[in-house]
């Protein structure tokens, strides 16, 4: 990784934004830290640059496919712990949840990198499908807590292609999920990567599966 670590997490900036989109989308917030889940190995690298050190956990896991419970498969999963008082600050700058308190998800304040907010939480929350029985890509958001996923929509909304999205719908696991226009995953998926290499602010994995089902699509 060649770029330095943010001078404070709590500044909005690219990398911050990214960070807290990861942290949001598929994290874990204590008093005392925080765990996040990143979905391969150079991402879990970055997001420890980011936070300036943290140690990083690889396992092998089997989970449950988000809309089908009775499909598990198999991964690599990679746990990012982040010791200190950054969740804390985090939590009441940004409303995330903490331990068994409910979060808000106030990210007005990292604006301004609304790209890679949106990113993180693309790579931690979101999911991508190629749809062969239509020739078009899915791209949906799944999480347990409602309100990130109405605060994802109101980011959606906010940017500049247009990204129109389904009501939120329950999950066969009893969490949430919306799935964004079929016409739309194109422009959304491609401008939401749009600067990423130069930044190395993605996850390699989730970049390569969405835009290699785009070129299937377009041909």
């Amino acid at each position: 990784m060649t770029a330095e670590a943010p001078a404070d997490l709590l500044e909005c900036h690219p990398e911050t934004a990214y960070f807290w989109g990861h942290v949001a989308g598929d994290g874990d917030v204590r008093a005392d830290g925080l765990t996040v889940r990143a979905p391969d190995e150079g991402c879990a690298d970055r997001l420890v640059v980011i936070a300036g050190g943290g140690d990083v956990d690889h396992r092998r896991t089997e989970r449950e496919y988000a809309h089908d419970t009775s499909i598990t498969r198999t991964e690599d999963e990679y746990r990012v712990t982040v010791a200190g008082d950054v969740a804390a600050r985090g939590s009441a700058a940004f409303g995330l949840p903490t331990g068994d308190e409910r979060g808000g998800y106030r990210f007005d304040a990292l604006a301004d990198a609304h790209r890679q907010l949106l990113r993180g939480l693309l790579e931690s929350c979101g999911t991508v499908c190629f749809k062969s029985s239509s020739g078009t890509v899915g791209i949906s958001f799944v999480h347990d807590d409602r309100t990130l996923l109405e605060a994802v929509q109101g980011h959606l909304a906010d940017c500049p292609v247009d990204a129109p999205a389904d009501d939120i719908g329950e999950t066969s696991s009893g969490g949430y999920w919306f799935g964004i226009d079929d016409a739309a995953a194109g422009p959304f998926g491609r401008w939401v990567y749009e600067g990423s290499e130069a930044s190395e602010l993605f996850a390699p994995t989730r970049r390569r599966k969405l835009l290699r089902s785009l070129e299937q699509v377009e041909g």
